[in-house]
């Protein structure tokens, strides 16, 4: 393989057909044709695939060199977007000004490319290396993993890293650090009644509701990186009917474990006791993803991930972000983690996402050489 610099318009070309092809996490159709399309490159390189299949998401791919054994490292990129089925016709793949554009051009089409390319650069360049790698490419991160995480712990049992693919921050900053969240769900019932003609057979669950609301936010400590947010509410017929039906949703936001336990109590309190007589509430959902500590173990990691960095005149930073990521699963169990290790991208998750078309080789190499220095001394 030559140059990686030699391969740019290659790595274009397949991150222009990922791009354009609809990957929404509910998507499952689209997601299993990106991931139909990745299985094919990988298997063309001496891959194998293991093929986790969903009924109602995308299948999930765990992917080994074929003379690979006893990984040490664990690779984590997902296939999914949060775009609906049909953006892609609205807004197609294009380039301008040397930026890539499209749905999921940044979070994490590029990424994947990178992912491909850098197993590609090992390939060549260090064969061995490739043996003490595992890839996951799944299907549902988008929506917090519920399929996959089981499978992202079961990997990270049994490796010393964990590399997550997500795209590099707007300055190029990898991620150390995440805040842990998830979303609870209220569902409260009331008693209807004619709030003209006997208000007082009634139970409001939306009163209910505005009280929860109100003890629920303040719950929110900005300082200290707890964020709780009503984002949805909805219930009630009709304005002169009192309403016996109500539902919130709430995102749950926390960055550490200490106050994940915490909150979690303090929600679970706050929802026993209905403060609207004859009403009552059903609580579910929970602190799905636990927060990413920047601890010993992802410093140390961190700091290698540097000194590769420097070796290759690539500056490293790092940074915390309040959402969530795969990595928080394997750093959880103590599995040395950094995240961001994708190419440049800004303005995720909306019709402006791009990607830095000129960071896709040099995210590319910081990759594959992080990973040859990770498993220099386990040969």
């Amino acid at each position: 393989m030559g140059d990686l610099e030699d391969k740019q318009q290659e790595m274009i070309n397949l991150l222009e057909i990922l791009v354009n092809i609809d990957s929404g996490s509910n998507f499952k159709e689209g997601v299993d044709k990106v991931g139909e399309v990745l299985k094919n490159e990988y298997e063309s390189i001496g891959f194998s695939c293991k093929v986790m299949e969903e009924k109602k998401v995308g299948n999930h791919l765990i992917l080994q060199d074929k003379t690979g054994n006893n990984p040490s490292i664990l690779l984590i990129a997902h296939m999914d977007t949060v775009f609906k089925k049909g953006t892609v016709n609205d807004r197609p793949f294009y380039i301008q000004n040397n930026r890539a554009y499209g749905p999921g051009v940044a979070d994490m089409k590029g990424s994947q490319v990178t992912l491909l390319y850098a197993m590609k650069y090992l390939k060549a360049r260090y064969p061995e290396s490739l043996k003490k790698v595992i890839i996951l490419l799944n299907s549902d991160e988008e929506i917090g993993s519920p399929t996959s995480r089981k499978i992202i712990e079961e990997l990270s049992r049994n490796v010393e890293y964990a590399l997550v693919m997500e795209p590099a921050r707007k300055d190029g900053s990898l991620v150390t650090s995440r805040r842990g969240g998830g979303t609870y769900k209220l569902k409260i019932k009331g008693k209807s009644a004619h709030s003209g003609v006997a208000p007082e057979d009634g139970h409001s669950a939306i009163e209910e509701m505005g009280h929860k609301i109100v003890k629920l936010s303040e719950l929110t400590n900005h300082d200290k990186g707890i964020s709780i947010n009503v984002g949805k509410v909805t219930g009630g017929e009709a304005t002169n009917v009192v309403a016996d039906t109500a539902t919130l949703l709430v995102d749950v936001r926390v960055s550490n474990d200490e106050q994940s336990e915490s909150i979690e109590q303090q929600i679970e309190e706050i929802c026993e006791t209905p403060d609207v007589q004859g009403t009552e509430i059903e609580l579910t959902g929970g602190i799905r993803r636990p927060p990413m500590e920047l601890d010993q173990e992802n410093r140390e990691l961190l700091n290698i991930i540097k000194n590769v960095g420097e070796s290759l005149n690539i500056e490293v930073s790092h940074t915390h972000t309040g959402g969530g990521s795969d990595a928080s699963f394997p750093s959880h169990l103590g599995v040395a983690t950094v995240d961001g290790l994708g190419p440049v991208g800004g303005e995720m998750h909306s019709e402006k996402e791009y990607l830095e078309i000129d960071s896709i080789t040099e995210r590319t190499i910081l990759l594959a050489e992080t990973i040859h220095n990770l498993t220099s001394n386990t040969q």
